[in-house]
């Protein structure tokens, strides 16, 4: 009796084991997916150079026709921080210091730029494949698959 049950919940397991995703595709096809995912995504991401042109003095924003620096955005910070440790539950000090850190965020994903770094078309075709092949063979393997695949 205790045979049976233990062969019954064996093959339950085993009924209850697929594929990737829970599917009867290609555990196969989702391991090279992936792979090829990782590499071409990190291929992709690594030949991205990234400038950020910030700095005090720098022009972070336009109001009208006013140009407001980084070193501007910084007294609202500091005047905020003042009623801060003054009275901490005044609400113009939060506003003001977490205003300011908003704003200077900001102007740092406004000034930052990318470009991709010198690099050969084959390079380039290589690493979109890599990536792109990838993602779709991952996508693949999570759809049952027919005995003709």
């Amino acid at each position: 009796m205790m045979r049976r049950t233990l062969n019954r919940k064996v093959e339950d397991v085993g009924k209850r084991m697929r594929g990737a995703g829970g599917t009867d595709g290609g555990a196969g096809l989702f391991l090279i997916g992936v792979t090829m995912m990782i590499i071409g995504f990190y291929l992709l991401l690594n030949a991205i150079v990234v400038n950020v042109n910030f700095g005090f003095g720098m022009r972070l924003f336009g109001l009208g026709g006013v140009s407001i620096t980084s070193g501007m955005v910084m007294l609202p910070f500091i005047a905020g921080v003042v009623f801060i440790f003054y009275n901490s539950k005044n609400p113009i000090g939060w506003l003001l210091a977490l205003g300011a850190l908003a704003a200077l965020f900001a102007g740092v994903l406004v000034n930052t730029q990318f470009r991709f770094a010198r690099m050969s078309a084959f390079d380039l075709v290589t690493i979109l494949v890599l990536a792109f092949g990838g993602l779709g063979l991952f996508l693949r393997s999570l759809r049952p698959m027919s005995r003709s695949d």
